[in-house]
């Protein structure tokens, strides 16, 4: 077919001409049936003909791109250049601080730093380091942006400098949204134009991001998923991403939701069904008549919560609704007319006429059977309707709900039920009970001069927060109508419950208020908290300190309620083991109720002033009442208005100081930041490929084991090296901070690096970041061995099962992993995206064998190995030959795969990773 030059063409809009590659003539030109395709294979098919001529791409990649088989697609990987990147601060940090070392590295090697900068668009939002400290007041906002700049002030000033240094790089300051609906509501263009050689050219919108939720612009028709920073830094450089043929399973919608279910309830029945189907890996798209019901903020919350079902990337394509939601947020209306000729020109607008794509699978889900939902205790996926939630609080802590007492309770309960009684008229007294002690009564507490019972089950948070929910005003204006009834009758939360209100950007508040909802959410403690992702991660700040003594001491498990799109063990609060998502109705329901011990379609959420129960369907709004207020409420003028100053910031970001220059100034003496030592002895040109020989192994690992066992996170012990690193340093423990808020310093997060608490290394009988040194045999921390073996001049390997890696794509479980001087991974099998991340800081990784493991050849840790024929003319999938050498003096040999899957990998190894390779490319062109 040759380069694809031929099937450019040109498009006129608003008085403007636009040059683009024509999809219709590409098909026509490979004999492929352009309609058959997902939309989300025409998305990928464009993007490898405009960079067909880059040399990123082959004709072979396009003509089998073009001719996708649903059931088979081709062998091999595809290159993929997004058209921008999206970062969020704890991912950003690390990013902006390698572009910094490598002006450094230039400058050091006779080069102008001014060279270094992102050539692929790159937006950062500062939405990660809020912290709820305070809350239920209106001083609670002031009061946490104040924390949160004197907490991560030098990370700020870094963000600072890099807004000012960089070109093609914009900041959001804190406290203006969240990074997904800030990418929804305002940075999306779903298609771009670019000057190019003097011509305008039009393509798609497509992005990556360094947040697994980058998903949710999928609702937008905009291809975007979520990847790690390694890889973002990549492209940020010029660098494509290298993916397989998609596998492309069809979601079919039908009918329509029933009155009185939220978006909420249908995107928790999307992640059921689809995690249960298995989309792990795969893209999704969804089709179906049911897309003419759903708006675009509800298909938002579908796409956000592509993670939690398993998917790359769940697309809804580009219909009228697209059309609505850009102007309806203020877009300009030039670019609507853009986005409209070009997306029919090219076939990606869906019309209720439009047949649905030949899809690899199809779901189908009847929008109609979906019902009022939470998910929990524990996993996003684990859906229950709101009858089946006590239930599912007993499921998921069986030995605190059963003893005889309790389930005489609740058998007395089923009894009156039956005969035709209310749970409120009911004079059974319910207990809750609590390990250690069946029959205990709930705790009595005092908190804010109210006196109150603690119990299992009792809601300790309740949160409206996240990207997933707080971008869709319907629920949003839900939750303030139920508000403002539940006032109305004189209901109040519960006083222990810990309220928040975190929207997702200034434009919630602002149509709350203009709606006159937010007074209501304010009298039952929901006061805006912050502008940022908050719950969802784990920023859900300290419990009262009564309720937090009352839980320990009484071994009480405690729930947390959120609008969220995470709810894993732990996650949430370290004192709250049960976490439930929700709508943010719901959210408030439950903070009236005060715990999820409790079935809200027949138990009262409380009493009125009168003493009549208040059940949640008298106080639950219309459908008719929700699309009244968003009427009156929500305009282009919010949006064009929240957003007219939003890389400006608030007058604390104004005040931090800018440092000058083009170079960024390193404080050697910051616990903040570092300058990595990634560029430190960077030559002009690589050393060549060297075998592996006399590698000890410093950590033996079993299957599954996560980025989350491998990459620092979370809180940092005061005893272990990164917080010995810190006291060293002269910081105390009440000041450590994160580990994500100090992945600018790598000598935090090396020290972090294996730590988590539940790792299980084989070498050694404890859990923890423990390990044996050899030849002496003493046991040390993981950080501590591998000084010692550096010091000694000895390569260090790892060897474990299957998944390798698995979880979310943390650059730092591979940063962290080359610091401790690993040279190589030896695994049964790997997820794909830390196996490229390991090529990608230029550590090797190999695979047993089919049917070889670490327990079959005998390997138990001790022995010593030698990596051989390791050299510039390796080639993928290459066949290595490992010998090892036991302690008694026997030897063996086995062969790894080197899971080097394509070309331009082994170019990537041979210059000690991708952003070495870059720069050095980088510095040749001068």
């Amino acid at each position: 077919m040759g380069q694809t030059n031929g099937v450019r063409t040109t498009l006129s809009s608003r008085g403007s001409t636009v040059h683009y590659w024509s999809l219709e003539m590409l098909a026509r030109q490979a004999g492929a049936d352009l309609a058959r395709l997902p939309f989300t294979v025409k998305i990928l098919l464009e993007n490898v003909a405009r960079h067909q001529t880059r040399a990123f791409a082959t004709e072979d990649d396009l003509l089998g791109l073009a001719r996708w088989n649903p059931r088979a697609p081709q062998p091999g990987e595809i290159p993929f250049l997004p058209a921008r990147v999206v970062l969020q601060d704890f991912t950003g940090v690390p990013a902006v601080v390698d572009l910094a070392a490598m002006r450094s590295a230039v400058t050091r090697l006779g080069g102008d730093p001014e060279q270094i900068n992102p050539l692929v668009p790159a937006d950062l939002v500062i939405d990660h380091s809020v912290q709820v400290d305070r809350f239920g007041s209106p001083a609670a906002f002031a009061a946490n942006v104040a924390y949160e700049y004197e907490r991560n002030r030098e990370r700020y000033t870094l963000l600072r400098w890099g807004q000012k240094a960089f070109h093609n790089f914009r900041v959001v300051p804190p406290g203006m949204g969240i990074v997904h609906q800030v990418n929804l509501e305002f940075l999306a263009a779903v298609v771009q134009r670019r000057e190019q050689d003097g011509e305008v050219i039009a393509f798609p919108d497509t992005l990556v991001g360094t947040d697994s939720h980058t998903t949710m612009i999928n609702a937008l028709g905009v291809l975007g998923w979520g990847v790690g920073g390694i890889e973002a830094e990549a492209v940020l450089l010029g660098q494509p991403l290298y993916l397989l043929a998609p596998w492309v399973v069809g979601c079919r919608l039908d009918g329509e939701l029933r009155p009185g279910t939220t978006a909420t309830d249908l995107v928790l029945t999307v992640t059921q069904t689809l995690r249960k189907h298995g989309v792990v890996g795969k893209f999704v798209e969804f089709a179906g008549p049911g897309l003419r019901h759903l708006s675009l903020a509800d298909r938002a919350t579908i796409s956000n919560m592509s993670p939690e079902y398993g998917a790359t990337a769940g697309l809804f394509p580009v219909d009228d609704e697209t059309l609505r939601y850009l102007r309806i947020t203020g877009r300009d209306e030039t670019l609507v007319d853009l986005v409209e000729r070009y997306t029919k020109a090219q076939h990606l607008f869906r019309t209720d006429a439009t047949p649905d794509p030949q899809f690899s699978e199809i779901v189908e889900i009847d929008l109609g059977c979906v019902e009022p939902s939470v998910a929990g205790p524990k996993r996003p996926q684990d859906r229950a309707a709101l009858s089946e939630v006590r239930q599912s609080l007993h499921d998921g802590f069986p030995k605190y709900f059963a003893s005889p007492a309790a389930k005489a309770v609740a058998e007395e309960k089923r009894r009156f039920d039956s005969e035709g009684g209310t749970a409120n008229e009911a004079q059974t007294p319910t207990k809750t009970l609590v390990a250690g002690d069946p029959d205990a009564a709930p705790v009595p507490i005092e908190v804010g001069h109210r006196h109150a019972e603690l119990a299992t089950g009792s809601v300790v948070i309740a949160a409206i927060t996240s990207c997933t929910n707080t971008s869709n005003p319907s629920v949003m204006v839900s939750a303030g109508l139920l508000a403002k009834k539940a006032v109305e009758r004189g209901l109040q939360t519960a006083p222990y419950v810990k309220t928040s209100l975190a929207p997702g950007s200034r434009v919630v508040t602002e149509y709350l208020k203009n709606s006159g909802l937010l007074p209501s959410l304010e009298k039952l403690k929901f006061h805006v908290v912050g502008y940022g992702c908050t719950t969802c991660i784990g920023n859900s700040g300290p419990l009262p300190d009564e309720v937090a003594g009352a839980i320990r001491d009484n071994d009480l498990v405690v729930a947390a309620v959120l609008s969220g799109n995470r709810n894993f063990e732990g996650r949430i609060h370290p004192l709250v083991r049960a976490s439930y998502l929700a709508s943010p109705p719901l959210v408030v329901a439950y903070a009236l109720a005060g715990t999820v011990d409790i079935d809200l379609t027949s138990e009262p959420l409380g009493t009125d002033r009168n003493g009549k129960p208040v059940f949640l369907r008298d106080i639950w709004p219309s459908s008719a009442e929700v699309r009244d207020v968003l009427a009156a409420a929500l305009t282009p003028a919010l949006f064009t208005e929240s957003y007219r100053t939003v890389f400006a910031g608030g007058e604390e970001w104004r005040a931090l100081p800018v440092p000058e220059g083009n170079q960024y100034a390193w404080d050697t003496s910051s616990t903040y930041i570092q300058e990595p030592p990634f560029f430190a002895d960077l030559t002009a040109n690589p050393a060549p490929l060297h075998d592996v020989n006399g590698a000890h192994v410093l950590a033996m690992l079993g299957d599954s084991v996560t980025t989350d066992h491998i990459s620092p996170a979370g809180s940092i012990p005061k005893d272990s090296p990164a917080g010995r690193y810190l006291i060293e340093h002269g910081v105390e423990p009440k000041d450590f901070n994160s580990y994500g808020a100090r992945r600018g310093n790598h000598q935090v997060m090396i020290r972090g690096t294996f730590g988590n608490v539940r790792l299980r290394n084989e070498l050694v009988e404890r859990e923890g970041d423990w390990t044996k040194h050899f030849p002496s045999g003493e046991e040390l921390r993981i950080f501590d061995a591998s000084e010692r073996y550096q010091a000694e001049g000895t390569p260090l390997l790892v060897i474990a099962g299957k998944e390798y890696g698995s979880g979310s794509s943390r650059d730092w479980a591979a940063k962290g992993t080359l610091l401790l001087g690993v040279k190589a991974v030896i695994a049964e099998s790997y997820e794909r995206i830390h196996r490229s991340n390991l090529v990608g800081m230029g550590v090797l990784p190999l695979q047993f064998k089919l049917g070889d493991t670490r327990k079959t050849l005998g390997l138990d840790g001790t022995e010593t190995y030698d990596i051989g024929t390791l050299s510039d003319d390796l080639r993928p999938s290459a066949e290595l030959t490992v010998r090892v050498r036991r302690a008694d003096g026997t030897q063996s040999s086995f062969i790894a795969i080197a899971r080097i899957d394509s070309p331009i990998e082994v170019q990537y190894l041979r210059h000690g990773g991708i952003l070495q390779m870059v720069l050095r490319q980088m510095t040749h062109r001068r």
